[in-house]
Parts: C-alpha cells; sequence; structure tokens
C-alpha cells in the first residue's frame, strides 16, 4: 500500500513526541547549545555538589536528545525513502554523537573517586535518583584503567571492534547471488528466502535449500574461521587487561548479571535434554522415519488459519491478556485510540515490528500486519515491549527507568504465553489446537534450547583460546557438531554441513549475549504460570515487582523478586515440565 493510501486510525500520531517539526527543529537548537554547558563540570566531578549539578544537567540534555532521536527515527521508519525524514534522522544521530564525545570524560573521573567518596554520593538521599549508577560505577572501578591506557584501548577499539563488521560484509554485502531452480521457477537464496524454503512441505526442496546455503559458508568457512577466533582473542584480551577472570565473566558484571546464572541455564538445559530428544522422537515420526537437520523447521502441522483483520486480532490479544486485569487492557486500548500503533505494511517501511518510545512520551509500536497467526503474536509480543516501558517510566525517575536487555524480552514473552494458553483454552478445533501447540514446542527449541547450545558453544570458543589453544575451522566445527549431537539426540540425521552451522550466527561476535534468549524464555514460562495460577498477590508482584522495576537494580535481583531465581533448579524445571506437557498433550491430539 502506498502510505497516504491507509486510513488515518492505522497511523501512529507522533505529536505526543513533538506537536510539529518546528517544534522538534526547536529542541534541537536548544539541545545542542545545552551539549556546550557540559564541559564546566570536567575536573570538579570530586565535588558532590558539583556531581549533582552534572548528574541532573546530564539527564535533562539526554531525554531532550532521546526525544529528538526517537522522533526522527520513527518518522523515518514509516518511509525510508523520504528524503526530509532521512535528513532529521541523521541530524540525531549527530546530536547524539557529540553529546557522547562530550561526556567521555565522566567515567574516568568517576571511578578514580576513592570507594568513600562514591559511598558518600550513594548513601546521600539527595542522590536517591542515581545510587545505582553510582553503585555500577563503584562495582566497575577496579577493572578501569588509567587514563592514558583507557584512550589507548578505546582507540584501538575502533580497529578491534571491526571483526564484526568484517563477518557482516561477508553475510551480507559479499553474499553470493544464487538462484535456486524451484518447481520450475528461479528462486534467489537469501537468508530470508532460505528460513522461507526450510519450511517447504518437499523434503528435495528444504535438501536443495540447506545444500545450497552451507555451501556458501564452507566456501568461505577459513575466512570466517579466522575472523570468529580473532573476535574470540579480542574478547579473552579485553577481559584479562581490565582484571576479569574471563571475558564471560565481563560481559556479565556489564550487565549485572552473576556468572552462575550463565553455568546453572547450560546445567539444568543438559539435564532437561531427555524431553527435547523426545520432541525430536515425535518429529522423525511425523515427517516418516527420517529426520534431517533441514527438517526442523518444516511445520509439523499446517498453519490453521488464525489470521484475521487487525480489529478482531487486536481483540482477541486484549481478551488473553484479561488475567492482567482491566487496568492493564484498559492501557492497551488507549494505546489504539491515541493512534500509537502504525499497522500496516506500506512501500517504505521498515520490515518487522518494534516498540519504541521515549521516556515520558508513552510507548509506540510498529507492525506489518498481513492477518497471520504469526502477526495476532506478534500484536501481543510488541505490546508487551510497550506496557514494561509505560508501567517503568511512570514509577521511576529517568536515570532509573530504562531495563537491561537480560530482562527486556520477559514481558514480551510472557504476554506471547497468555495469549497462546487463551488461544488453546478458547478453541476444540483440531487442527488448530495441534497447530498452538507445535507453534509452543517450535517456540521452546529455537529460544530456549537452540539458544543454550548457542551459549555452551561460546563458553568452548573463548575457554580454549584462554588455555592458549588455537580456534581453528577444525577445532571450531568438530565442537559444534558435537553439541548438535547432545542437543538433538539420536532421533535426528546430523547432516555433515550442519558443522558449520556457527559460522552463520552474527550474535556471535556480541560475545555471550545469546544466553539472554534463553533465560528470558525460561522466566516468562514462570511469570506466566504465576499470573494464571498464583492468585491476585502473584499478578500484583508481577506489576510491582517487575514491569515497574525499570532498570532500577540488578536485572538478576528485579527477576529474583518477581520470583523467578535464575540461580536455581525451580524456574528451569517449570519450564521443562511446560515443554513435556506441551509435547504430549501434541501426542494427544
Amino acid at each position: 500500500m502506498k502510505r497516504e493510501d491507509i486510513e488515518e486510525k492505522y497511523k501512529w500520531d507522533l505529536s505526543h513526541i513533538f506537536a510539529s517539526r518546528l517544534e522538534w527543529e526547536k529542541a534541537y537548537s536548544a539541545t545542542w547549545s545545552k551539549i556546550g554547558e557540559l564541559a564546566a563540570y570536567k575536573g570538579k566531578l570530586v565535588n558532590p555538589q558539583m556531581a549533582l549539578k552534572f548528574f541532573r544537567l546530564s539527564n535533562e540534555i539526554s531525554l531532550s536528545a532521546e526525544k529528538l532521536y526517537v522522533y526522527a527515527h520513527m518518522d523515518m521508519n514509516t518511509d525510508g525513502a523520504n528524503a526530509e525524514a532521512v535528513g532529521l534522522a541523521e541530524r540525531a544521530t549527530s546530536l547524539c554523537a557529540a553529546l557522547g564525545a562530550a561526556m567521555s570524560f565522566v567515567m574516568p573521573e568517576l571511578t578514580a573517586l576513592t570507594d568513600g567518596e562514591l559511598d558518600g554520593m550513594i548513601n546521600d538521599p539527595s542522590f536517591a535518583d542515581y545510587d545505582y549508577t553510582l553503585k555500577c560505577v563503584k562495582r566497575k572501578k577496579p577493572h578501569v584503567l588509567s587514563e592514558k591506557e583507557e584512550y589507548v584501548l578505546a582507540r584501538m577499539g575502533e580497529v578491534t571492534q571491526g571483526f564484526k563488521d568484517i563477518f557482516e560484509k561477508i553475510d551480507s554485502v559479499d553474499f553470493p547471488r544464487t538462484e535456486l531452480r524451484i518447481n520450475g521457477k528461479k528462486v534467489p537464496l537469501t537468508h530470508g528466502t532460505y528460513a522461507k524454503l526450510l519450511e517447504n512441505p518437499d523434503r528435495a526442496v528444504r535438501k536443495k535449500a540447506f545444500t545450497a546455503y552451507y555451501n556458501i559458508y564452507e566456501e568461505r568457512i577459513n575466512t570466517i574461521a579466522a575472523c570468529y577466533a580473532n573476535n574470540v582473542k579480542k574478547n579473552n584480551i579485553s577481559a584479562d587487561l581490565r582484571g576479569y577472570a574471563n571475558a564471560m565473566e565481563a560481559s556479565m558484571q556489564s550487565d549485572d548479571v552473576p556468572t552462575g546464572v550463565y553455568t546453572k541455564l547450560i546445567e539444568a538445559v543438559e539435564e532437561g535434554l531427555p524431553a527435547l530428544h523426545e520432541y525430536m522422537e515425535y518429529r522423525r515420526n511425523a515427517l516418516g522415519g527420517t529426520l534431517h537437520m533441514y527438517d526442523l523447521y518444516m511445520p509439523l502441522v499446517d498453519d490453521a488459519d488464525l489470521g484475521t483483520d487487525y480489529e478482531s486480532a487486536f481483540r482477541t490479544v486484549t481478551e488473553a491478556l484479561a488475567p492482567l486485569g482491566e487496568e492493564y487492557r484498559a492501557r492497551l486500548l488507549a494505546m489504539k485510540n491515541e493512534r500509537r500503533i502504525d499497522v500496516m505494511e506500506s512501500e517504505g517501511k521498515r520490515s518487522g515490528a518494534y516498540s519504541w518510545g521515549a521516556y515520558g512520551t508513552g510507548p509506540y509500536v510498529l507492525l506489518n500486519y498481513a492477518g497471520t497467526t504469526h502477526d495476532i503474536f506478534t500484536i501481543a509480543h510488541e505490546l508487551g515491549h510497550a506496557m514494561h516501558s509505560e508501567y517503568s517510566d511512570e514509577s521511576l525517575c529517568y536515570e532509573k527507568a530504562g531495563y537491561s536487555i537480560f530482562v527486556a524480552e520477559v514481558a514480551s514473552t510472557t504476554n506471547e504465553i497468555l495469549l497462546l494458553k487463551h488461544l488453546l483454552a478458547t478453541t476444540r478445533d483440531k487442527k488448530t489446537r495441534k497447530y498452538l501447540l507445535s507453534y509452543y514446542l517450535n517456540m521452546f527449541r529455537t529460544t530456549f534450547f537452540r539458544q543454550a547450545m548457542f551459549a555452551e558453544f561460546e563458553l568452548f570458543a573463548h575457554k580454549t583460546r584462554q588455555k592458549g589453544e588455537a580456534l581453528t575451522v577444525e577445532s571450531l566445527s568438530k565442537a559444534y557438531l558435537k553439541l548438535n549431537k547432545k542437543y538433538y539426540g539420536k532421533a535426528v540425521t546430523h547432516d555433515k554441513q550442519i558443522r558449520y552451522e556457527w559460522a552463520r550466527i552474527p550474535h556471535f561476535y556480541n560475545a555471550f549475549y545469546v544466553y539472554k534468549y534463553a533465560t528470558g524464555m525460561t522466566a516468562a514460562v514462570t511469570l506466566s504460570d504465576l499470573i494464571l495460577h498464583g492468585g491476585q498477590a502473584a499478578k500484583d508482584r508481577y506489576f510491582a515487582k517487575f514491569l515497574r522495576a525499570g532498570g532500577h537494580k540488578s536485572p538478576y535481583e528485579i527477576l529474583k523478586d518477581a520470583g523467578v531465581d535464575l540461580m536455581t533448579d525451580e524456574p528451569y524445571r517449570i519450564a521443562m515440565q511446560e515443554f513435556r506437557d506441551a509435547l504430549h498433550e501434541l501426542e494427544k491430539e
């Protein structure tokens, strides 16, 4: 569709952020002039009163910059061909870069303070908005180097961060233009079409796509292995220079999450692998007695065609989220009525979906609604993000409202599970029920088990390099194939090329990130169970201790307060039982 052909009620109204472009321009000019005021505080943060004034000023400027950036990029996301919108977004990006440069003196100055000086500010009621920020500074102090050393590392970072860029060029710009002949037609082989081809009901098509796709990585495997090995080496060297025990500790401490969460995840998932093996056996039988790696994405059940028009889909989602209370549902309707949701796909619009917004402006959601079953789940997912942001923003100050990526997917996945449970409870149609159960099982396989396998592979790679052993095509591929066999079991034919799957995972260049998908899924299963079966007290705790918690303390502690302790066996036990129950229900159906 062309944007002008879409009804206004399905296009978001950005006036909640800025009433007009003129208002944006005024704020832009004012923010630029304010940035210059930050220099007056350089060298003076040792003085608590000056530090407090600086925090207040920097927050004021940061919030203004955030609003400018969000408005400009959201406007551009609805039409990437609009030159005016693109220009606005580029200007906002430049402003934020300038703000970052102007504040580069802050962390070195704060970490140069003694523990006593930091404790003095942390315990001062006037610093209440900034106490967690200062606690994080104190925690990082032992790992901050001298000003000169930090400068050298920062400059070298421009080079050492390049391994991710190199991989992205290999994986996108230099990805060869390959075509496959499918049913007499030429189909381009891209990342997107590959995912679709693996869902094709014809096994010969799936095999052809799998073989051709992995041939591309196999032909480049030596270059990719060298790129990844050096990225691992860079992570280990950086952690060592900063005095961390290893790269995992360095990554997790930056999120203020204990390393025990990572090891507990791997340990718990390993204990639950028999359930995944049982699911693989079920798939193998369902597909005729043979199960290859290229068969794992082929739906066991045709889409039940739950897809419908947007109004009906939104109504279904709000009905599914009824356990969260009338006030929650009223907020969802307000978002819709206030035109905070951009619904329809249109020319030039960004693909996918997201929830975004600036502090104090209320959240927005971008969709590309096409009426599929998946699109209904996307509505629930993005509204989960939106409500998490809205409750946190209204409950906390700017400094504490933003939540960590460690918990970012929890509320959204909780909403998806509530929707799935609602649909299962309200339909008796056999095909629909089988589809929903299959959808849930695949969600577990990809978000929980597979990401845990990735996490275990990352740990192997970093430990191997830390011991001084080389990471080669052979060692990386051998380790990956061994993990693949451990996770998927004997029911699967572990096709030779799957040993190279590690070479196509972009998240590996953001070390120790993928485990958060698995822990997020685990937390969401527990929380949805508490919401449905824990009574009003459990629901109240979900709102008070999680949705309204923002980032006022460690994200691990926030989840623990909400009833999910990821250092214990209980949440993983609940998740595994949920997976088994869904599988057994599908077997009955």
